[in-house]
């Protein structure tokens, strides 16, 4: 990934590293019978190599079920996955394996994900077992050391248990894990939500610092519009299961057109409003109620908390059609202009 000195713009190069077509996700509703939960309903996206897209929205909108289901932790029920030209959905156990090679996840809580009766050591040594990855047993300790030493911890650590790092360095742990087997994609979920300000910083940091050594592709889930801004080459705004809006970061943030979209930027604090009637988008998010996603509404599922003027039946029967963004971004809105904001 290069970036144009003038105007910060990204250039990433080549085909997509990773497509996504029509992905959908359900899970059995709790106590509904033949009830299913609508987690992600039918969304597009695509990762280049070496950039970072941001998938951001709110609680619940099925942004961590979305990077799941691209690696497969859980399974999708719909649509296509390809990673580097391979169906990712027709993998048999043994290439499943092989693309988990390639494609890591680092998950939320870092100390949940790690194994509490196992050394640093013995947790990374035995990825690198398994994948048959750092030679005999001196060089797999060498490796071991270098991976701690890539994410900024001493290697004399080796030997302590998870407990005995604070949340910031057991999420070093955790990206050291994905980056032991060599990926080429990573795929965040909130990898600094539950850290102090002053550590996001440090491990934002260090992604970054990452992202360009190892010219790594991420797919950054997150709600911190700012962070995001900082760090993303691309966000996709995701609500409901459904992708509202996407495009560059710099369009986007500059320019937002869904409704949705200016609603989460208005609502970023110290961002100056999107327009004079800031305050209004921001209670969209605050006293609006979301749908249920195992009920969900016809049409557009953001429809019952739209402010834009011009809402009106058709917003009710169908799906919104995809109407393309002046930056090769996209959205999807019938009462949206693709060359200007709306006038919510």
């Amino acid at each position: 990934m290069t970036r144009d000195a003038t105007t910060g713009a990204s250039h990433p190069a080549g085909t997509p590293l990773l497509t996504v077509r029509g992905l959908v996700t359900t899970f059995p509703a709790p106590g509904r019978g033949k009830g299913l939960v609508h987690a992600v309903n039918g969304i597009d996206l695509e990762i280049r190599r070496g950039e970072t897209l941001a998938l951001v929205g709110e609680s619940g909108s099925g942004k961590s079920t979305t990077g799941r289901s691209i690696l497969r932790l859980v399974e999708p029920a719909e649509g296509e996955v390809t990673f580097d030209g391979i169906d990712v959905r027709a993998m048999s156990s043994d290439e499943l394996r092989a693309f988990r090679r390639r494609a890591q996840f680092v998950f939320q809580d870092p100390f949940s994900a790690l194994n509490p009766r196992l050394t640093v050591r013995s947790m990374l040594d035995e990825v690198l077992r398994v994948h048959g990855l750092g030679g005999d047993a001196s060089g797999r300790t060498a490796r071991v050391h270098d991976l701690l030493e890539k994410v900024g911890l001493d290697p004399t650590v080796a030997g302590r248990y998870p407990h005995e790092f604070s949340g910031g360095q057991r999420q070093r742990l955790g990206i050291a894990r994905a980056l032991a087997v060599e990926p080429e994609l990573l795929v965040l979920d909130e990898p600094v939500s539950a850290l102090d300000v002053s550590i996001q910083a440090q491990i934002v940091n260090l992604l970054a610092r990452l992202q360009e050594e190892e010219q790594l592709a991420y797919l950054f889930i997150a709600h911190d519009l700012a962070l995001v801004q900082h760090l993303s080459d691309r966000v996709a705004v995701m609500y409901l299961g459904r992708i509202m809006e996407a495009g560059p970061t710099d369009g986007l943030f500059s320019k937002p057109l869904h409704p949705y979209t200016r609603a989460l930027l208005a609502a970023v604090p110290g961002r100056q409003a999107v327009d004079a009637r800031g305050e209004r988008l921001v209670r969209v998010l605050t006293e609006g109620e979301i749908p249920s996603p195992i009920d969900l509404p016809p049409g557009c599922v953001f429809h019952s908390r739209c402010p834009h003027p011009l809402r009106d039946e058709a917003c009710l029967r169908s799906v919104p059609p995809v109407i393309p963004r002046p930056d090769e971004g996209f959205l999807e809105c019938v009462k949206v202009s693709s060359t200007g904001p709306t006038q919510a």
